[in-house]
């Protein structure tokens, strides 16, 4: 159980073991409908984005991890191609409750970043929700800019879904 009376062990590494794709789709499952009352459309959404990137056969240019706190998945996301050529889509970001306030939303962005670097994307893309300030705050530190947002009804609630694109460019620092 993960509880702040000791010093806690948090790390983040690959999503390559048994069961860490089908926690993913639990998890958002979860804890979106704990935190907004957001209904199975939601986990139905996920579950799709997380098969699709399992049935790709092109692993160099696409990537997911797991963060975890004392040996427990605290938080996921992933990395995959995006709709145009050079660019890179960064999915299902989540940290759990628990495992709040340790940096690991950050150190996650940080990787799917580094990792979109190397694998030559010049251009990172997202779609979220604009109730998702934590999440935000994230992705305006590593220099995510607003490229769209309109009304959207989903998930059993009226929302305003955001498109944030992060130019990489040749030789982009980043973060």
């Amino acid at each position: 159980m993960l509880d702040g009376a000791h010093r806690r062990q948090a790390g983040i590494r690959r999503a390559d073991r048994p069961g860490d794709l089908g926690w993913m789709v639990m998890a958002h499952g979860e804890l979106y409908d704990q935190q907004f009352g957001w209904n199975t459309e939601f986990e139905a959404l996920v579950a799709g984005i997380v098969a699709e990137y399992a049935a790709k056969d092109s692993p160099a240019a696409e990537d997911a991890w797991i963060v975890e706190v004392d040996g427990e998945r605290a938080g996921c996301v992933m990395l995959a191609g995006g709709d145009e050529p050079g660019e890179a889509k960064l999915r299902v970001l989540l940290v759990t409750p628990a495992a709040r306030g340790l940096g690991m939303g950050t150190r996650l962005v940080e990787e799917a970043l580094a990792f979109a670097r190397k694998a030559g994307y010049g251009r990172v893309t997202l779609w979220t929700t604009d109730n998702l300030v934590s999440a935000r705050r994230i992705y305006q530190h590593f220099g995510f800019t607003l490229a769209d947002e309109g009304p959207h009804q989903g998930f059993g609630h009226p929302l305003v879904g955001q498109t944030w694109s992060l130019d990489l460019g040749p030789g982009a620092a980043g973060g």
